[in-house]
């Protein structure tokens, strides 16, 4: 089956294909790092980073280019009110933000542009731009012309008749027209030569050239949160396809929702905000991205205690199962006869987790696919202990299932062995769950991971083990 995807563009799912050399090129918006990135920032790098996982383990070439916007508004704002150089606080903020990221055990992308390494590049868009005569220069500013770009707000099904002007200069020929190039300002301390003057980039230019100079025009995917639709992808598609005579910047705009809190975004300015690094430490990274993976990425995603408290049991079923299997094996043989249902059950969840992965990412069907593979493991245990070689097959399986998520670290082995007052922690958390205290409860759980140990709720009550 073909892998495919939903595209804010068409409207509909869109076939996935490779370019020239064959690769599949998926380009996501980064962060701007002003700031450590909440939880909801770590959305997008969840889930394009689990795409490119899945589809390289079914066999594609790919490339994951996420790019890190160091030079913006917000940048300058935050370092003028910390008080330092506002490209001290961007590399800073650089370093936590991989720093936080690498947490999750995901890996990297193969490119991490930023957009103090684009100038040059930028620059010469830019140029081009006024050449085509879609951009003009003003007064040290340089501003693309909306109007000269025919099917503008095609992305976020706009008209330019409906549409509200920008707010950032006015210089402007139109007041729909955006800014690619922003002239030296006396309160921003850093500061590049152009051809129209000393300044800096706009936002939308940025990713046009970071994303041209990593994957060239055509590439399959661009990505990002469902915020940036509009102005921002609308923006890029404007200024790469104008610069380039109208060929397609990318196939599909795969476009992630929001994380919420009640009925609003997340979102650093409401100030509603949780840190991944904290969500992580707290729950640790299987938990934080099964939660990501147990709805559909074009869902809104609730941000709870709860929420978190379902993806922690979930992983807990898995590795529970995991347990299972290994115990069994390294049982004495009780026989070689094969269980005809668990191959079955193989077989089936083998068959729906891909058909769910390549119908527009479906990561919940897949999960779904797992734990019907997992409620058979833990029935065919129960009535006894099939051929060795079977339950390597399914284990093997099912961390192979599990790796495609991300999650195959529900595999690793653990160390059983536990103090006596950390199992005394995990009494009182039990003890706490029973008075539906979950404040205390969490409590506990924490005291018990700053000891260095992790804790499952298995279908034996609780139990930790140490972290490995």
């Amino acid at each position: 089956m073909t892998v495919r995807l939903y595209s804010t563009l068409t409207g509909c799912a869109e076939p996935l294909h490779p370019d020239v050399n064959g690769v599949i090129g998926i380009y996501a918006c980064g962060p701007t790092v002003y700031s450590r990135i909440h939880i909801g920032n770590a959305r997008p790098f969840v889930v394009f980073s689990v795409l490119k996982r899945y589809l390289e383990r079914r066999g594609e070439r790919c490339r994951l280019v996420i790019n890190i916007t160091d030079v913006n508004d917000k940048i300058y704002d935050a370092a003028r009110a910390e008080g330092v150089p506002s490209t001290e606080l961007a590399e800073r903020c650089a370093r936590q933000y991989v720093e936080d990221t690498d947490m999750l055990g995901l890996g990297r992308p193969d490119a991490e542009p930023k957009v103090t390494d684009t100038m040059d590049e930028i620059v010469a868009l830019i140029g081009s731009l006024i050449e085509r005569g879609l951009a003009y220069p003003a007064d040290g500013d340089v501003y693309f012309r909306v109007a000269a770009f025919p099917g503008y707000g095609r992305l976020s099904g706009r008209n330019l008749v409906d549409m509200v002007p920008g707010d950032d200069g006015d210089l402007k020929d139109d007041p729909l027209d955006f800014a690619l190039w922003k002239g030296y300002k006396e309160s921003e301390d850093a500061w590049w030569d152009s051809p129209w003057g000393p300044g800096r980039p706009g936002w939308h230019i940025e990713c046009s050239a970071m994303a041209e100079r990593e994957l060239g025009m055509g590439f399959a995917v661009h990505g990002g949160g469902i915020d940036l639709a509009f102005p921002h992808h609308e923006n890029e598609i404007a200024q790469s396809e104008g610069a380039h005579d109208g060929v397609p910047f990318a196939h599909v705009w795969m476009h992630n929702e929001m994380l919420e809190l009640s009925d609003s975004k997340m979102s650093k300015s409401i100030g509603n905000i949780a840190l991944l690094a904290d969500v992580v430490e707290r729950w640790g990274a299987d938990t934080v991205i099964a939660y990501f993976m147990q709805s559909h990425y074009r869902s809104r995603l609730p941000f709870s205690d709860e929420r978190l408290r379902d993806a922690e049991a979930a992983c807990d079923r898995i590795r529970n199962a995991v347990r299972a299997l290994d115990r069994a094996l390294g049982a004495p043989e009780a026989g070689e006869s094969n269980d005809p249902d668990l191959m079955k059950a193989l077989v089936d969840a083998r068959q729906r987790f891909h058909e769910a992965m390549d119908d527009d990412f479906g990561t919940p069907g897949a999960i779904a696919a797992v734990f019907d593979l997992v409620r058979v493991i833990n029935q065919t245990l129960d009535r006894g202990r099939p051929a060795s070689g079977q339950l390597r097959e399914v284990r093997l399986e099912l961390i192979g299932l599990l790796d495609m998520l991300g999650l195959a670290g529900l595999g690793d082995p653990v160390d059983d062995d536990a103090p006596q007052d950390v199992l005394d922690l995990l009494a009182a958390r039990e003890a706490a769950r029973v008075e539906h205290d979950f404040a205390s409860a969490d409590a506990l759980r924490d005291q018990i991971l700053a000891r260095g140990f992790e804790l499952r709720d298995g279908p034996d009550g609780p139990e930790v083990y140490a972290s490995s």
